[in-house]
């Protein structure tokens, strides 16, 4: 399809089928027109994987690293490889589009929250880009015509599509003379009629329309050209070459924080090795919301690290010692169907089965009639946005625990419905269900109760009965169709867990503690209220290294968290999200497979009050749905230099097995348009091949506005064997000297001296240099 292509089909639309493309159908698709040989497109979400087009029962996925862990590597081919796997994954899912989603100062609009969408553009000229659902100094993305018309297409020269985030359009002519193509999902909430309402009152024209179905047909020109069918079947991709990339991107994301006294890798000599901790036994792959998939399989820290113990010989005992979790844990591991295969049976009727469904009887009777339809799930958390009508649902499955005693069960459901174990009610949701925040606050409130004298190995019936008939929850622009999320644990006294886990530590050689956060405490839509560690994850943390001082702790979180043992401990390793092969990318680290060589992509502050936005955080300071971003371009590193405020691990540190020397920096003068080298020596100075990530710092000391102590302006990863010295070279350009003048509306780079330091992370440089600009470079745009 050419350009001319494009302008023959927009001739021959009418005004109504040129509308109708301006909209989503359904959550994943855009709008055919058969007649004019318009196909429909496919589109997908998840910012580690590629979900597919369901989520209840989708086909299974990949998850990757999250964006925090992969950027802990400071890979760039990693990153190439793992945006091919992403590839080739949505191509036999044929998906054509995966989205991505990305009161403040110009300057800092422009040098920190634009930055990387400019980047983005000038890099790898993306097809389409996707409007926040947020307001930028009181006007919505979706509606803002100077960031969307302006700086996007007319000043950075964007030629692709641009469509709303879910559920973000809020307006019907304003989105439209801004610049937003298409409105997902389906169907419309803000277009349609009313876009023929307002072109009908001439306060849209039929060349706005034209406008946007010009962008969109410009997507369905390269959708063509890619060769993915419009139509294709969604297949499952798990490949020998993916696990392998999998488990290379969980390894790499690793950071090594401490490792004082050498207790890393583990070697022969550790026979007996203690693992315990809230994330050791679950495979906490990914953070919440759109960010969690159907896996394709994972692999568990507890797992990984057993499988490389048997490759030792070292004997690896368990125990949970306190839960962190905001919400039980699903019961996947503990649920079987009526085949005996794992995973629970589902009935769906379109009419109420018997009058007495949801009635709260004493015994289960199961006398209904027979379902219109039946399938089964893996998963005791389901949400029915897709593939099911008004209804009614029994779940039902076999509960075999692994530990004799009480266990605690949770739920809450998209709906109204009751819970029975052998027959006995045990949660009623079906009675004035009360409102929650579950599905998208949809949902109802969990609730929970305690079933007491179950035994391991010990088969117990459960049945879930639920009607998304007459749910309160639905409706436009969510349509929810029922959900539940059916979960329990086993429970125990805390002080005894911490105890028992302790003493199982002090029996140990090695104790390997895995605790953090999940996709309860870190989700779409939600901020967290604190950097803690839930519950009493530091108490446990604390009593291991009392009773055992070769621990090793690994904390597992998308973001920051405080930890105030980190002194105590010798032997410390953040994890991030690691997808799938977490569990066994993790143990290539701790056993010595892998040389850990990343670096934090993020500041880890000693306390919350150190935080540079700290001020401007919070409910107490939001009035009116209102945020200040008052630390402006001094975010993250920068802020806590411009305060002189050691934080607790710095941005780009991370240690490594092997140990490094720089040395003979060379800079060469900036040409007048502003590019220039930086080329240094860095030696491997110990006995075992590793990588190092050098960072590169630029600082302005005479610059004519507050700039930062200096900035992050390139990074290099190179790998060395024992003993090998290598030359890094790297180019910067003229983006590496300016800043932006609001008052101007320019990027400046001002004639000076720049300060050039190479660091091994921002708080410890290794080598310093200068670099002088003659003369003031002015410009704007790429």
């Amino acid at each position: 399809m050419s350009s001319s292509d494009i302008e023959d089909i927009i001739s021959k639309l009418t005004l109504s089928e040129k509308i109708k493309l301006l909209t989503g159908l359904g959550w994943w698709h855009t709008e055919p027109i058969p007649s004019a040989g318009i196909p429909s497109m496919r589109f997908s979400d998840g910012p580690n994987g590629i979900r597919g087009t369901r989520f209840f029962n989708g086909v299974p996925s990949n998850c990757f690293p999250s964006s925090t862990g992969l950027a802990a590597s400071f890979d760039l081919e990693l990153a190439r490889e793992v945006g091919e796997a992403l590839g080739e994954e949505a191509r036999a899912k044929g998906i054509l589009v995966q989205p991505r989603e990305g009161e403040v100062s110009e300057r800092a609009l422009r040098e920190i929250y634009l930055k990387p969408f400019q980047i983005a553009i000038k890099e790898s000229n993306p097809w389409a880009l996707m409007t926040a659902y947020n307001r930028v100094n009181g006007v919505h993305v979706s509606e803002d015509s100077r960031l969307v018309d302006g700086i996007l297409r007319k000043e950075w020269g964007f030629q692709g599509m641009v469509m709303s985030d879910w559920i973000g359009v809020y307006s019907t002519v304003e989105s439209i003379k801004a610049g937003v193509d298409l409105e997902m999902p389906g169907p419309s909430v803000m277009r349609g009629r009313a876009v023929e309402r307002a072109v009908i009152a001439q306060k849209l024209f039929p060349a706005d329309i034209d406008a946007r179905v010009r962008k969109i047909l410009g997507l369905l020109k390269h959708a063509r050209e890619s060769g993915i069918p419009f139509d294709g079947p969604e297949e499952p991709l798990d490949t020998p070459a993916t696990r392998a990339i999998l488990r290379k991107a969980a390894a790499e994301s690793v950071v090594l924080l401490k490792n004082e006294k050498g207790l890393l890798p583990l070697g022969e000599q550790v026979r007996k090795i203690a693992v315990i901790g809230p994330n050791a036994k679950v495979a906490v792959t990914s953070g919440g919301g759109s960010a969690r998939l159907r896996s394709t399989y994972t692999v568990s820290p507890l797992e990984g690290i057993v499988e490389a113990a048997k490759k030792t010989g070292a004997e690896v005992t368990y125990a949970l010692g306190t839960s962190s979790y905001r919400q039980l844990p699903v019961l996947n591991p503990y649920i079987s169907k009526a085949d005996g295969g794992p995973g629970m049976d589902i009935d769906f009727w379109n009419d109420e089965p018997s009058a007495d469904f949801l009635a709260l009887q004493p015994e289960f009777t199961g006398q209904f009639k027979g379902p219109t339809w039946t399938t089964s799930t893996l998963n005791t958390e389901c949400i029915m946005f897709d593939g099911i009508v008004d209804c009614w649902m029994r779940f039902t499955c076999t509960f075999t625990p692994d530990e004799s005693g009480d266990w605690e069960f949770e739920l809450n459901l998209a709906g109204r419905g009751n819970l029975f174990v052998d027959g006995k009610l045990i949660l009623d949701l079906s009675t004035n269900p009360p409102k929650g925040e579950s599905f998208f606050e949809l949902g109802t409130a969990s609730v929970r109760a305690v079933v007491q004298g179950l035994k391991k190995d010990q088969a117990y019936r459960l049945e879930l009965r639920l009607s998304s008939v007459e749910f309160v929850g639905r409706g436009p622009p969510i349509q929810c169709w029922g959900g539940i999320r059916l979960s329990a644990i086993h429970k125990t006294d805390p002080e005894e867990g911490i105890k028992k886990a302790a003493q199982l530590a002090k029996e140990s050689d090695v104790a390997i503690v895995v605790v953090g956060l999940n996709h309860d405490w870190e989700t779409e839509g939600h901020d967290r209220a604190d950097l803690e560690l839930p519950g009493l994850t530091n108490r446990l943390v604390s009593e291991v290294l009392k009773a055992n001082p070769a621990t090793v702790v690994v904390n597992q979180s998308g973001s920051a968290v405080t930890m105030p043992w980190a002194k105590e401990a010798s032997a410390l390793v953040q994890a991030f999200y690691g997808g799938n092969e977490l569990g066994n990318g993790l143990a290539d680290v701790l056993f010595g497979r892998v040389n850990p060589s990343a670096k934090l992509p993020l500041t880890f502050p000693a306390r919350l009050e150190d935080v540079p936005s700290y001020a401007s955080f919070g409910d107490r300071v939001q009035e009116h749905g209102k945020v200040l971003y008052n630390e402006g371009v001094f975010v993250g590193y920068r802020g806590y230099e411009i305060k002189n405020v050691q934080p607790l691990f710095s941005f780009g540190f991370g240690l490594s097995y092997s140990t490094f020397q720089y040395d003979n920096l060379e800079v060469t003068a900036p040409t007048p348009e502003g590019s220039f080298n930086i080329s240094f020596k860095i030696t491997n100075t110990s006995n075992i091949a590793g990588k190092e990530v050098s960072q590169i710092y630029v600082s302005d000391p005479e610059s004519s506005l507050p700039r930062p102590r200096k900035e992050l302006k390139g990074f290099a990863k190179t790998e060395l064997k024992a003993g090998e010295t290598k030359r890094v070279q790297i180019t910067l350009d003229r983006e590496a000297l300016g800043f932006y003048d609001d008052r101007q509306a320019r990027w400046v780079a001002e004639k000076g001296i720049f300060r050039v330091s190479v660091g091994q992370s921002s708080d410890k440089i290794v080598l310093e240099g200068e670099a002088k600009l003659e003369e003031r470079i002015v410009w704007t745009g790429l």
